[in-house]
């Protein structure tokens, strides 16, 4: 099954590592660090240019990819069903 992220993304929904709140996460040096990696990496895509609330990890082919959302972390839980 796919996940909707917003825009015109989806994902599979067995890809998915972990869905996180932007708030919340980017306070840890840790997460910051983690994410400033990945956009130098080339690996961030951005779903939207509204305010960021979200971003998913993903794991596609053996690739990471990281995906920032305008949706709230909770929307997305609810609609991956398998999540």
């Amino acid at each position: 099954m796919y996940l909707f992220l917003g825009g015109d993304v989806s994902v599979w929904e067995n890809d998915v590592i972990g869905i996180f709140d932007m708030d919340n996460t980017t306070v840890a040096k840790s997460t910051r660090g983690f994410l400033s990696r990945t956009q130098k990496e080339n690996k961030v895509i951005n779903v939207t240019f509204d305010l960021p609330k979200s971003f998913c990890v993903t794991s596609e082919n053996g690739k990471e990819k990281v995906y920032i959302s305008q949706l709230a972390p909770a929307t997305l839980k609810k609609r991956g069903g398998a999540l």
